[in-house]
Order: structure tokens, then C-alpha cells, then sequence
């Protein structure tokens, strides 16, 4: 190693399934065709089934791999996503049911130290998971999270009916914990009744930073990528 640290950037939503995964893993794949290195973890991942089931094919942690070009095996999904659990609620209630807990404290060490694992020339990618403000413990948030890390940010929003309210409301909870925020990559959602890129205008309008839209079946585009040139 050479002691200087890789580039880190935090993927954090503005709510539950609107789409992190599916920036992450079209960030990934774009950034890879251009030569660079990225590393993309899911550290804490609920409502994943075994590895055995069918189902695990479509799995966020399955979905990250395939970006990177890796095979789904035991080690590499450990390395992907080592805390998962199978109930599809936030980690702190899904570890509860299966009698176990995550503490923060762990959660933080791990990613530093893949982190400091990291070539110098990777950029490491850590997906959070839910909403900013989601429980990952019993005391902590994502916000906790993601401030512990100190890591640049990238909100996902969606597109669907209230997503410009829950993005600016994510956009100013960072804001105001000084947070630094890349820009905002709004993710098209299903059966969303206006185009993915009214909402992106709006949310660009109203935030004043730097927004990219992201439809279902298309490529990264030039403005995501841009603002992770800024990490």
C-alpha cells in the first residue's frame, strides 16, 4: 500500500426503495467501461434471501456484484454485504428478529477498513441503505452513519408523487449537518405521473445542486459521472 487512501463516496437515499442500488450498479458499470476502478458495497442489506434461493439473483448485494464483473459466491457477497438479514425492514428491527444486533461502531470499522484497503486509485462506493434518517441500530441512523465515515455524498431519490418534498427535506437535513452533498441523482420510479426529468428540473430548482435523472433501461449519463469526479 501506498498510504495514500482511496476516494470514498456515500450512495444515501432520500427514502426506501427509490433506486440506490440502481444508481450504484449503473455508476459502477459506466465508470468501469471508462477504465476506472470501483469497489461498491452494500454493507447492511435486509430483506435478502439465502444464498441458495433463486431469489438472491435479484438481490441488491447480487445486483452490486454483477456491476463489478464478480461472480456471486459465499466470499464475495461477505465482502459485498456482510450484515444481511431476511426480513425486509430496517436493520435494526430485521437483526432483532433473527436475535441478532448490528453496532455502529462495527459498522464504521469495516468500512474504513475496506477503505484503507483499497488501491489508491479505486473509488469506493458504499451504498447505505433505506432513507437518510432510517434506523440502522437501536440508537443510531444513517445520518450517524454517514457522518462517522466523513465521506462525500450522493442523494438518490426517486420520481414518484411527493419524491421533490422528500428529496429538498434530505438535501437540507444534510446541509444542515454540514455534510458534504455531490449532487442529487433522481432515479425514475414506477408508474411516477410525470416524467423522471420534470422531477429532476424541480429538484434541481428548488436544491441549487448539481442533479442528474436516471431512466429504468439507460445508461449512467455524463452529469452523474461528473459529480463523482468531484469526490
Amino acid at each position: 500500500m501506498s498510504g495514500v487512501p482511496a476516494r470514498g463516496v456515500f450512495i444515501a437515499g432520500a427514502g426506501t426503495e427509490i433506486g440506490k442500488t440502481y444508481v450504484t450498479a449503473a455508476l459502477t458499470r459506466r465508470l468501469r467501461r471508462e477504465g476506472r476502478r470501483v469497489l461498491a458495497l452494500k454493507p447492511l442489506a435486509s430483506g435478502v434471501p439465502p444464498l441458495s434461493d433463486p431469489d438472491f439473483a435479484v438481490s441488491d448485494t447480487a445486483l452490486l456484484l454483477e456491476a463489478q464483473g464478480l461472480a456471486v459466491t459465499e466470499a464475495a457477497v461477505e465482502a459485498c454485504s456482510p450484515w444481511r438479514f431476511a426480513a425486509p425492514l430496517a436493520p435494526d428491527l430485521a437483526a432483532a428478529k433473527e436475535g441478532r444486533a448490528v453496532a455502529l461502531s462495527e459498522l464504521i470499522a469495516w468500512c474504513e477498513a475496506r477503505l484503507a484497503n483499497a488501491r489508491p486509485e479505486d473509488l469506493v462506493l458504499i451504498e447505505g441503505v433505506g432513507g437518510l434518517m432510517s434506523p440502522v441500530t437501536p440508537e443510531a441512523t444513517g445520518l450517524d452513519w454517514l457522518k462517522a465515515l466523513s465521506l462525500p455524498t450522493l442523494l438518490v431519490s426517486g420520481s414518484y408523487l411527493g419524491a421533490i418534498s422528500h428529496a429538498l427535506t434530505a438535501v437540507e437535513t444534510l446541509r444542515y449537518h454540514r455534510v458534504p452533498l455531490l449532487g442529487i441523482a433522481v432515479s425514475e420510479s414506477a408508474d411516477a405521473p410525470v416524467p423522471v426529468g420534470t422531477v429532476a428540473a424541480a429538484v434541481a430548482r428548488h436544491s441549487g445542486a448539481p442533479t442528474a435523472c436516471l431512466g429504468r433501461d439507460e445508461d449512467c449519463p455524463e452529469a452523474l459521472i461528473s459529480m463523482i469526479g468531484t469526490a
